[in-house]
């Protein structure tokens, strides 16, 4: 009975193991959910500058742990010198410059429309992959960033009323800032592609972390801002977010974006990560009270549709 009960069993759990890369996509596109919600709560109460050195300093703890416990090293100390170069530069790329100007976008255009907008960084992580790495593009690739275009411009534009110009719905800094995270995003995943190798994903993202911890400090030592960090380690209100959001975010999520690509191919692990815009929609108008219009969903909609034609 337990020899069949095996045998019934096998061909599902090689269907996981052989699509270990798509999983672990799919849980990046969850994580990332929760920590753009968490993330968005923190940076109105105490800044995006200071959720982003405190969010990976406790990423930093909870990967520390995991590796001590898995790999028997607290520290990515067998990286070799070709790691720590690329890694760490992706780091400063997509965590420094990336997600310090996505999480200033938070407070100004809210979590939905800043997803919305990282939405363009596979389109930009093949373009980026094109000069970098020597891929090429193809016409259905260059119809699909059309499409994720166009998904984005239905989200954050209004209707014009008769007699009015277009005009941008929300803050146009928001959308800046949005965009140069897009950059960073998906430079910094070209460069992290680069430089792990077949080096463990969770010590890769240790790296990484480690030379964004060491950016943030650059930053906030020249801003003179540590005062604020002080103040937001003592804030409860504050930490909850911050230590869901890191758990989710800088630890589970970057590792498993790194998992993704490690074990599937590019775009498909891209285009999975892709679906946070259409998964963040309705916890973003439970939690905030943001009022969601079909066209709002349909550009969600028609922007990770666009993703996935790029990358097929």
């Amino acid at each position: 009975m337990i020899v069949y009960f095996c045998a019934l069993k096998s061909p599902y759990m090689d269907y996981i193991i052989s699509h270990t890369g798509e999983f672990a996509a799919l849980a990046v596109a969850i994580f990332w959910t929760v920590t753009a919600l968490a993330f968005e709560s923190a940076s109105r109460k105490v800044g995006s500058l200071t959720v982003n050195i405190i969010r990976l300093g406790l990423a930093f703890l909870f990967i520390g742990v995991y590796t001590l416990i898995a790999r028997g090293h607290f520290l990515p100390v067998d990286a070799s010198a070709h790691n720590w170069i690329w890694l760490g530069l992706s780091g400063i790329v997509g965590l420094v410059l990336g997600d310090y100007y996505l999480f200033r976008s938070y407070p100004l255009i809210g979590s939905r429309f800043s997803m919305l907008i990282m939405t363009l960084a596979p389109p930009l992580a093949a373009i980026f992959g094109y000069f970098i790495l020597g891929e090429s593009l193809n016409i259905m690739q260059m119809t699909g960033m059309i499409i994720v275009i166009f998904g984005i411009s239905l989200a954050i534009f209004k209707k014009p009323v008769r007699g009015e110009r277009l005009s941008i719905k929300i803050a146009p800094a928001g959308l800046l800032f949005a965009f140069i995270g897009a950059i960073g995003q998906g430079l910094g995943i070209v460069l992290s592609k680069y430089g792990m190798n077949d080096y463990n994903a969770f010590a890769s993202t240790q790296i990484r972390i480690i030379a964004g911890i060491a950016g943030f400090s650059i930053i906030i030592t020249l801003l003179r801002r540590w005062g604020n960090v002080a103040t937001a380690l003592k804030s409860s209100p504050a930490m909850k977010p911050l230590l869901l959001g890191a758990f989710f975010g800088p630890f589970l999520g970057i590792s498993f974006s790194l998992l993704a690509v490690k074990h599937t191919q590019a775009g498909i692990a891209s285009t999975i990560m892709a679906i946070v815009p259409v998964l963040i929609l309705a916890p973003s108008a439970w939690i905030y009270k943001e009022k969601i219009t079909p066209v709002e969903i349909a550009g969600a909609i028609i922007s990770v549709a666009g993703v996935a034609f790029f990358f097929i």
